[in-house]
């Protein structure tokens, strides 16, 4: 199974699992976040009562549009982390569930891309000239687990 490219980008699709939309809890920095997409949007506000609020928030795409609102300030240094934040973020969901390590591995060499027009940096942009960053923490992080 190492040829061609795999598109994710909804949970209810195949390989929806690698969305951080997917209902899958991680225990980072010593909390119990409900998806890899609340960690995430939670840590542009690291120390802040915004990053419980977020944590807390009832569902990913909540979740999401409380870290996208600029009412609050962001970090900083957010630039600078976010792709580190989502490494951590990806890493904790796919080593504490050990069915989606299965799955990533079983991806082998295939190329992994988000594919979705919503997003130029995490996803292909929709036509494949985005950065896709999502999907390449995702294949680095299958390297390491190999």
């Amino acid at each position: 199974m190492s040829e061609g490219t795999i598109n994710f980008y909804s949970v209810q699709d195949q390989y929806g699992e690698f969305s951080n939309f997917a209902l899958y809890p991680i225990k980072l920095k010593g909390k119990c976040w409900p998806t890899s997409e609340h960690y995430f949007q939670a840590q542009k506000f690291a120390g802040t009562e915004h990053e419980n609020k977020i944590r807390k928030s009832a569902s990913p795409m909540k979740a999401a549009e409380l870290g996208r609102k600029r009412k609050v300030k962001i970090r900083r240094d957010w630039d600078k982390v976010k792709d580190n934040v989502m490494y951590d973020a990806v890493k904790a969901k796919f080593i504490q569930h050990k069915d989606l390590k299965n799955l990533l591995l079983e991806t082998e060499e295939i190329q992994l891309v988000e594919h979705t027009e919503n997003d130029n940096y995490w996803g292909d942009g929709g036509d494949g000239k985005g950065k896709n960053m999502l999907g390449k923490i995702l294949m680095r992080l299958r390297d390491e687990l190999k």
